[in-house]
């Protein structure tokens, strides 16, 4: 079945548990001084020495403390020959693990640092990519949805231990300055503060706005009552995650089809066909035409089901086939792969056009 998916960057950094780990090797390592310890002490049972004082002899012999040896047994050939074995065989596997503990933690801390540079040098690279504050299952919805919709994501999160699933990621408190303008915040398309707290989300909006005047800010929001505080603080959409929840419980409850339908068009990338919206650009080829020359009937064409002129204003829903396309207007369009990369393409949202990918030429 062909399904529209929206391209987005490779996963350039693997998570820490897709990464070979250097620490692999002690794991091995103390596994190895484990069996030759008890190899070692059922030697020295098997010698007339009782369970405590054949583990005691063992330890003492393999960490070459060297104390003298203990219990009634006779110090005999056996006894001599076992000790030799365990003092070649234990203490060289003491001293390996040792060894490569000491080179796990210089690697792994070492690793790290490559990584950071790496992503920090990777981040300091995009333009119009994403922020995501906050790292929760919100978070990650968020992070997903974008994705698809073919841009660049860098999640901060003060969790170092979190699984990033291949996004790029600053460890860090996003309620400071330093950590968004690490996050490439200037150079941003939009952020997304989604923390649970909303004095965190209210405050990363007023540093967000701050740093970047022109940036488009989203905010999560648990109560209804804090909205209007933070669009007094910059944010350009408040979203209450629970009111969406619950609607969208109703929607289902009284009207399913209608659900689903939206539903498939607004996150399901498996059927062909979305809603995607373009902004007219300077230079667009649509500039000065009529909404109905975009979306005249055909294979190639898109419905236009909306326009907002300037981008501003109220949304006009199934505009008028007379209405003229100009610069900054928003056409929200509903159709195939094909016909959005189509329309896209006329309309010169480049980068919205380049990311729309009919999920059959990939397979073909």
């Amino acid at each position: 079945m062909n399904r529209v998916r929206l391209i987005h960057g490779s996963d350039t950094y693997l998570t820490r548990r897709q990464r070979r780990s250097p620490w692999h090797r002690v794991y091995w390592g103390f596994g190895a001084v484990a069996v030759v310890t008890f190899v070692g002490t059922v030697g020295y049972v098997l010698l007339g020495l009782d369970w405590f004082d054949s583990l005691y002899q063992t330890v003492i012999t393999i960490t070459t403390v060297g104390f003298v040896e203990v219990g009634d047994v006779e110090v005999d050939r056996a006894y001599r020959t076992w000790t030799l074995v365990l003092v070649m065989v234990g203490t060289g596997t003491a001293l390996l693990t040792v060894s490569v503990l000491v080179e796990a933690v210089i690697e792994d801390n070492l690793n790290d640092r490559i990584r950071r540079r790496r992503m920090n040098r990777r981040i300091e690279e995009l333009t119009g990519h994403v922020v995501v504050a906050g790292w929760g299952r919100v978070g990650q919805a968020i992070g997903a949805f974008v994705r698809r919709m073919g841009r660049e994501v860098v999640v901060i999160d003060s969790d170092p231990d979190v699984d990033s699933d291949g996004y790029l990621r600053i460890v860090g408190q996003a309620t400071e300055d330093a950590v968004l303008l690490e996050a490439g915040i200037r150079r941003a398309h939009s952020l997304i503060a989604a923390l649970p707290s909303d004095p965190d989300n209210l405050y990363i909006t007023l540093s967000a706005r701050a740093l970047c005047p022109d940036a488009h800010i989203v905010a999560r929001t648990s109560h209804r009552a804090s909205e209007a505080k933070f669009v007094q603080a910059g944010a350009d959409r408040v979203v209450n995650p629970h009111e969406i929840g619950g609607s969208r419980m109703g929607a289902v409850a009284m009207q399913p089809h209608v659900a689903e339908f939206f539903d498939e068009v607004l996150h399901d990338d498996k059927h062909d066909v979305a809603v995607i919206e373009f902004t007219v650009p300077p230079n667009s080829a649509v500039r000065g035409m009529d909404v109905g020359e975009l979306s005249q009937p055909g294979d190639e064409r898109a419905l236009v089901v909306a326009l907002r002129k300037g981008g501003k204003g109220d949304y006009q829903p199934n505009p008028d086939p007379g209405v003229t396309v100009d610069v900054s207007d928003v056409i929200i369009a509903v159709g195939s792969a094909a016909q959005l990369k189509a329309l896209g393409r006329r309309v010169g949202d480049v980068r919205v056009a380049s990311g729309i990918q009919l999920g059959a030429d990939e397979e073909s």
